[in-house]
């Protein structure tokens, strides 16, 4: 009778824990080193669409073929290996099981995100014959953390660009400066900085107005953004000035980028409203080299190339070098225009 009572016990507890299994809401497999499966319960059911029982003792690799060169073989084996559970989130690899998000009018995301834990099961003398998978569905924490992250970007990106020309501001360019600076201090690379100003842009303003001189400013960024490379670091430095470090850009590579510049934007025809607006730019450059000691003295070197044109005759772009006087300095005098704004 005992024993009779201790088989009742020992059914009821394994159909207590089949229960368990079957309902609780993460998946379970149970593969042995063959990845033969034996457990899939109704988690990986209804996610997979694959019942147990036309799994149970099959290979998942025959059903699941994109598993056999995957980050999921390799846990497994090693799993088989160390006889020791490991965990991995989401963050560390592509989801591996292709689930539908089960809350797709809540969620954020049509893919459901996934953690792992794989657990070794030994046998009564303690060896390791089969493992254990565990699947968390985790898609709404990770929406809602790739949805901050996304959120930080974004006040990151606000925090250092200007909000009129998308370019950077005038503090985080400067900061870009200073570390270009420090850069080729250490390895000598060719880098140039040029400074431009938008010739009597007072005028504009006065002329036309605010929102026209608005509309200058975005068309003269989106000029300049064409005529640099994306490795080159571009500022609004002032109301009408901006700044561009030129990265491995020699003084006659600059020369060629701040000449190619002032053509393009002497070319520019704004339209705002029933208006026809064009203008031309003063630019200024000057090259890195071991004789200029600081970050700071390399911005007046080239904001004075910058005032030089400026002071002579403007539209026109000065090429700064160490000893260069106002009589001496490297000048282009481009032909008068038709018309002077």
């Amino acid at each position: 009778m005992t024993d009779n009572l201790s088989t009742i016990d020992e059914i009821k507890d394994l159909h207590r824990f089949l229960t368990i299994i079957q309902n609780i809401n993460v998946g379970i497999i149970v593969l042995d080193k063959q990845f033969r499966v034996h457990v899939w319960n109704s988690f990986m059911e209804v996610n997979s669409g694959i019942m147990g029982g036309k799994l149970n003792g099959k290979c998942i690799l025959d059903f699941f073929p994109e598993l056999s060169n995957s980050w999921f073989k390799d846990k497994v084996l090693g799993t088989f290996a160390l006889e020791a559970t490991i965990f991995s989130p989401w963050e560390q690899h592509t989801e591996i099981f292709h689930f539908a998000n089960n809350r797709p009018f809540t969620g954020t995301s049509k893919e459901m995100y996934q953690n792992y834990t794989f657990i070794p099961i030994n046998t009564l003398n303690g060896t390791c014959e089969e493992i254990c998978v565990i699947i968390y569905d985790v898609t709404d924490a990770a929406c809602s953390k790739i949805n901050l992250q996304a959120a930080n970007e974004r006040l990151h990106q606000m925090s250092i660009t200007d909000g009129l020309t998308s370019l950077y501001n005038r503090k985080h360019w400067q900061e870009c400066l200073n570390q270009q600076f420090k850069l080729h201090m250490r390895n000598h690379a060719d880098v140039s900085l040029m400074m431009f100003d938008i010739d009597h842009f007072k005028n504009v303003n006065d002329t036309y107005g605010h929102p026209a001189g608005d509309a200058v400013l975005k068309a003269v960024s989106a000029t300049l953004k064409k005529q640099i490379r994306s490795t080159d670091i571009a500022g609004r430095y002032g109301g009408e000035e901006f700044a561009i470090i030129l990265i491995d850009a020699n003084k006659e590579a600059a020369y060629m980028v701040a000449e190619r510049l002032r053509n393009a934007v002497a070319a520019l025809v704004v339209d705002y409203e029933d208006l026809q607006i064009k203008f031309n730019i003063s630019i200024g450059i000057c090259t890195l080299n071991q004789d200029i000691e600081s970050a700071d003295k390399w911005l007046q070197n080239t904001d004075n190339s910058l005032y030089f044109s400026k002071e002579h005759g403007r539209n026109r772009s000065t090429l700064f070098s160490v000893n260069d006087t106002e009589e001496t300095m490297n000048v282009h005098i481009p032909k008068p225009a038709s018309s002077k704004r």
